[in-house]
């Protein structure tokens, strides 16, 4: 088993499994527990009931505990996407951070936490080829499913700390940008690009707009809606003419 040296506690998953194929790990997903306490969160990603695991946890104090070898398949991604690649677990890292979540208050992620998180990135990425882009959050690649580890986990500050893909958002401004089919499939267009997995098909269709409020979660958190106005397109633009 692969181990980090920053683990403070190991407490193994049985809810593992080889990397299918061969996979190499190409990206490190972030989550939050969604649960009330970091000891309970820990608890359900080892019961064999649960299907579920991660590599890593951090509780709010900045405490790891690591539960799964980076050599292993965690189970943390489920049905999800990312720049086509659709065995997710195969291809990641995946690391818990425990927050309360949007259905229990959704507290601030505290500065002794994100220090903690940003220093296990760094050493996940210190051992592993991950591009910037592909540091997400489970909401990027589940958008259907997720909204974690959410608007409130700062991503601004991740790569200020070279961990991560980041531009500051275009101001806010009012009503859609996008009024016609072409423009829509441009966005869609762009979307895909980046990597999230929607149709290009010129319609502003359910799976689209959930796709852009993942979005908007990492890349312009001052205002989540799903609308596709200036700040979001022009943002999302610049991302990929930064990449």
């Amino acid at each position: 088993m692969i181990r980090s040296r920053l683990a403070h506690d190991f407490v193994l998953s049985p809810n593992i499994g080889p990397r299918r194929g061969g996979a190499r790990v190409s990206n490190l997903v972030l989550h939050y527990t969604g649960m009330a306490s970091a000891a309970r969160a820990v608890a359900w990603l080892c019961d064999p009931a649960s299907h579920v695991s991660c590599h890593y946890l951090v509780d709010e104090a900045g405490r790891i505990t690591q539960m799964v070898g980076e050599e292993m398949r965690a189970w943390h991604a489920g049905v999800s996407s990312w720049r086509q690649e659709h065995d997710i677990n195969s291809a990641s890292i995946g690391i818990e951070i425990h927050n309360t979540g949007h259905a229990l208050g959704y507290a601030e992620f505290p500065g002794a936490q994100m220090q903690a998180v940003m220093t296990l990135c760094r050493d996940v990425l210190s051992r592993h080829a991950i591009a910037g882009r592909d540091v997400v959050a489970h909401s990027d690649i589940a958008p259907q499913r997720k909204s974690d580890p959410g608007e409130k986990f700062d991503w601004r500050l991740l790569h200020g700390h070279g961990i991560g893909h980041w531009v500051e958002p275009t101001p806010l401004g009012d009503g859609a940008a996008i009024q016609t089919a072409e423009a829509t499939r441009e966005f869609q267009q762009g979307l895909a690009d980046y990597g999230y997995d929607v149709a290009v098909n010129g319609v502003l269709d359910q799976k689209t707009r959930f796709a852009v409020t993942a979005f908007q979660r990492h890349f312009r958190p001052e205002r989540v809606d799903g609308v596709v106005d200036v700040s979001t397109v022009s943002t999302l633009g610049r991302l990929l003419r930064a990449l």
